[in-house]
């Protein structure tokens, strides 16, 4: 199958599109403003959209995998990506700035719970965000699970992906001279902000392009690195998070922290051949969360478009749907 059939594939199985009912700049301090949608039921149950990357940004496809008539649904731009302003920046930009975001989101909002939504980068946040606020944390669904460990950037940075991709690897790691490639997040942070933004941008194609490449199943190597703009701001706030370990206190801690939100219901939705974030993770983290459920889609990669990952996700917020509903009714 091509990947414009496995997309097409995944579209099918998403709600129609729908236009947003608010639509807003909210200023979070530090400098910082947050773009922050809502579209669906705005009497509905709250639910939030995490982005990946760091640095991703959200789009209007993201508002399809809720039953607009049922969901309040929230999505909103990270700091210094998307329509976030200033654009690009990682100053004031850690993963706990992004924790007090989203619960000033929410707080903003007059919400007392919501389910948080987020797959990649934004299960992560999701994680770290629950186990900070466990008490506003109805349901977790997170899909391609990264925990943030120094194995895991090893993986995708240090050779192991590369070890399946070996061409695009080479494309990746020769940009960087070789007594500099044992350790490229390091390398390309030089670059990715040396002051001369064509310098940054050329260095931040190459990132985004070979992560972007690895996302689906069905690639052909030719992912792309997307607008001058997108790729700047995406790979320059990612690299700025690898580089400090996604500003955790130990590498394990997700998973460390995980009593904390041992009574959450969630559901982890994993790629069997996930190249960029390898399903053992996502595996490490239903062994250590007793109210999780994972389901792991046999022929699916990264990516949020993945057809069985798609479909997995939709199932998922349509039975909490049904339980919310059989709750409401006492049954």
């Amino acid at each position: 199958m091509d990947k414009a059939s496995g997309q097409k594939r995944a579209v099918a199985h998403l709600y129609p599109p729908i236009d947003p009912f608010d639509q807003r700049m909210l200023d979070v301090g530090d400098g910082h403003r947050v773009y922050v949608e809502q579209a669906g039921n705005p009497n509905g149950v709250p639910v939030v959209i995490l982005h990946g990357g760091p640095g991703g940004g959200c789009s209007p496809m993201m508002r399809r995998y809720f039953d607009p008539d049922v969901y309040r649904v929230i999505l909103f731009d990270q700091r210094g990506c998307g329509r976030s302003r200033p654009h690009a920046s990682v100053e004031n930009n850690t993963t706990w700035h992004l924790v007090a975001d989203i619960e000033l989101i929410r707080t903003t909002l007059g919400l007392d719970q919501w389910i948080v939504f987020g797959g990649s980068w934004g299960a992560t946040l999701a994680l770290i965000y629950a186990q900070a606020h466990p008490a506003a944390v109805s349901h977790l669904v997170l899909r391609g699970v990264f925990l943030s460990t120094q194995r895991e950037l090893d993986w995708f940075y240090g050779g192991g992906a590369g070890a399946f991709w070996p061409d695009l690897w080479a494309q990746f790691a020769n940009l960087i001279p070789e007594d500099e490639q044992d350790d490229m997040i390091a390398a390309y942070n030089r670059r990715l902000f040396s002051g001369d933004v064509m310098l940054e941008t050329r260095y931040a194609r190459a990132w985004a392009a070979w992560e972007n490449a690895l996302a689906s199943i069905d690639s052909d190597g030719s992912g792309g690195s997307g607008p001058a703009e997108y790729a700047r701001a995406f790979a320059r706030l990612e690299n700025h998070y690898f580089s400090h370990g996604c500003f955790l206190d130990e590498s394990q801690q997700i998973l460390n922290n995980m009593d904390k939100i041992a009574h959450i219901p969630g559901v982890i939705v994993q790629g069997r051949f996930d190249m960029i974030c390898p399903p053992v993770s996502a595996y490490k983290l239903s062994q250590n969360w007793p109210a999780s459920r994972l389901v792991m889609i046999a022929k699916a990669g990264h990516a949020l478009s993945e057809a069985g990952i798609s479909a997995e996700l939709i199932r998922a917020m349509d039975r909490i749907k049904v339980s919310i509903s059989d709750k409401s009714n006492g049954l």
